[in-house]
């Protein structure tokens, strides 16, 4: 790791935010267990040298920046959340999830006066390493993957920012700080179960990089029923068998009953969103205090999590997922889309590793490239025909096959 960004200070107009200003603001209005951009521990090229770059960025936003403008970023707009993006444009892509997630996220960390920014930049990051057609075709990689090395989405995640985008001459990938790194392999939800071999196991997450996985299983619950209900695959008296959704329904009933107007299932989901994230703070907070925590490195060093929903909580979420997971993502036209997706993605691979000369020539180039790097021919093809799959969207992944299988299709 290079040290933390410090070229040297460029003097601004009086008025103007330096990054040292910045740095300062952090050390008066964070807590003392949030992380701070003066103590990161770098990045691993070094970038030393460029007068101006950053000169009004911490490293966190030029982190922020840096996923914003990337490739993989761009590419979420067309990737499947739950609902295929071509079913309708009302239903959730990974973009739009993305959004929700950092925007709760660094809700939650202004609250509890952690680093809004690298909260932020893990949120924007925490979903870039998908694949098309949602966890479908996580799970044809994987299986695809078997004896190759596998795939997981948050270690494929890891390896676009650190060597498959191309932004930069000096050194391939994002150059990200090793904190907004750490933080994208150690990604976990009830979803979610990575293996960070890169990272030290036994450090804990940084409250930053909790705080974004507590934000994913809060917005995808929430939005998941959004658009469950919008696809006709759940209704809301069947969402009134689940304790937390009458609670929601009671607080937007009272909310509303003054208004004379109906209340609509958007606005239980909004009410819900605020139980689940005022639950989160109050629980987190106490978890916090009663731990005594005086740095970020005292929260690396414990062993368990202390951004969680309490107690009493957990297995009324627990029960609203299992509806979601039975009535949601096993419904027969969510199952028939997903099975479809396999099959694009297993014919896909393996026509490519059959044939790999039917890749474009950037990605045939790096066959070698892998090869060079330590990989056996074998497992090199695979890993480039993997790489290159999922970074499809699932609207080029469905271009492609035609392209590959339908005779009379352009190629």
């Amino acid at each position: 790791m290079t040290p933390p960004d410090k070229p040297a200070r460029t003097e601004l107009p009086n008025g103007i935010l330096s990054r040292e200003d910045i740095a300062e603001r952090e050390n008066q209005l964070l807590a003392p267990y949030a992380m701070k951009a003066k103590n990161t521990r770098g990045r691993v090229h070094d970038e030393q040298g460029t007068k101006y770059r950053g000169a009004t960025r911490g490293v966190y936003q030029r982190d922020r920046d840096r996923i914003i403008h990337c490739t993989a970023f761009r590419r979420l707009e067309y990737k499947t959340q739950v609902f295929v993006n071509h079913e309708g444009d009302n239903y959730r892509t990974r973009l739009t999830h993305t959004l929700e997630v950092a925007q709760i996220a660094r809700g939650i960390a202004r609250a509890l006066r952690l680093n809004e920014d690298l909260t932020e930049a893990v949120a924007l990051a925490h979903d870039l390493g998908h694949t098309p057609f949602g966890h479908s075709g996580e799970d044809a990689l994987h299986e695809l993957m078997g004896g190759h090395g596998g795939f997981e989405h948050n270690t494929h995640g890891l390896r676009i920012v650190d060597r498959l985008e191309h932004r930069y001459p000096n050194f391939p990938g994002l150059n990200l700080t090793h904190e907004v790194r750490e933080s994208i392999a150690k990604h976990t939800t009830s979803y979610d179960a990575p293996s960070a071999t890169e990272f030290d196991p036994s450090r804990q997450m940084l409250l930053e990089g909790q705080v974004v996985d507590a934000a994913d299983e809060i917005a995808f619950d929430n939005h998941d029923i959004e658009d469950g209900l919008r696809a006709g695959v759940i209704t809301s008296d069947q969402l009134g068998q689940l304790e937390l959704w009458r609670e929601a329904s009671g607080y937007a009933e009272a909310a509303f009953e003054h208004l004379g107007r109906p209340v609509r299932p958007t606005q239980v989901i909004t009410f819900l969103i605020h139980i689940l994230t005022i639950n989160l703070l109050e629980h987190t907070a106490k978890q916090i205090q009663e731990a005594g925590l005086t740095s970020a490195e005292d929260v690396q060093a414990r062993g368990e999590r202390l951004v969680s929903f309490s107690p009493s909580t957990k297995p009324k979420k627990k029960k609203l997922e299992a509806f979601l997971f039975e009535n949601v993502y096993r419904h027969y036209r969510v199952q028939r889309m997903a099975n479809k997706a396999k099959r694009f993605i297993i014919e896909l691979f393996q026509e490519y590793t059959r044939e790999p000369n039917q890749l474009p020539p950037h990605h045939q180039a790096r066959i070698e490239e892998e090869t060079a790097g330590g990989l056996n021919r074998e497992d090199a093809l695979h890993r480039v025909v993997c790489d290159y799959i999922a970074g499809m969207t699932d609207r080029y992944a469905q271009e492609e096959y035609k392209r590959l299988f339908y005779p009379f299709e352009r190629v």
